[in-house]
């Protein structure tokens, strides 16, 4: 991946992050759930088993929260990230544990970073969102003024409203491999779309090579 990773970066200036620790951080910071880049920054500071992960030595200098926001932007803009899935997928190790036979696509919500004294009115009126018990709120009428994208959603009836997305992962059933995903808005038709999209590709690829479509 490295020639697709120096084209995002310019030859001239002060050197940035790496692009190889950058992706083993950002996996990190969502396993470990730390809510932001800064908080990620500060326990690189005194975490060892942060710094030995993303390959940092004890006397390193942490990254800049700003910094590793920016060069984090790069790299999804790169489509790097879905470019070093694929490369996984098709390593020699990895590709006789993939089957064409046995796959599902399953979507669970992700709680946003955003408080619900965020999910203020659109239009200013009904208060400041500070006190929002016993009140009416819905994403037509109201917005998170932190993350204006994420949506207020329950998974079922008895479950409590979040400010969330939905994330939906194509998985092969036999070994229990992730081979695709995709992160949506929260709302009742997300689930049915992200499959009908994950699905698409690899369904055309079977109609090219129909001898593999036995079992499907």
């Amino acid at each position: 991946m490295s020639a697709r990773l120096t084209r995002l970066y310019a030859r001239e200036g002060r050197p940035s992050i790496p692009p190889e620790q950058l992706m083993s951080a950002l996996p990190l910071q969502a396993l470990c759930g730390v809510r932001s880049e800064r908080m990620l920054m500060e326990q690189m500071n005194y975490n060892l088993l942060f710094r030995w992960f993303v390959g940092l030595s004890p006397d390193d200098r942490v990254w800049d929260a700003l910094t590793f926001s920016k060069n984090r932007d790069r790299l999804l803009d790169g489509d790097v990230f879905q470019h070093f899935l694929s490369a996984l997928l098709a390593h020699p190790k990895v590709a006789p544990l993939l089957s064409a036979e046995h796959f599902s696509v399953d979507g669970t919500l992700i709680e946003a970073w955003a408080s619900h004294k965020s999910f203020k009115p659109k239009d200013g009126q009904d208060g400041d969102g500070e006190n929002f018990h016993d009140q009416k709120r819905t994403n037509e009428t109201h917005q998170s003024t932190t993350d204006p994208d994420a949506r207020l959603y329950r998974k079922a009836h008895g479950k409590e409203a979040k400010l969330a997305y939905m994330g939906h992962a194509l998985m092969k059933n036999r070994n229990g491999l992730a081979v695709g995903g995709h992160v949506t808005q929260a709302n009742a038709t997300a689930e049915r779309r992200a499959a009908e999209a994950l699905i698409e590709p690899r369904a055309k690829r079977e109609t090219r090579h129909p001898r593999r479509r036995q079992g499907l």
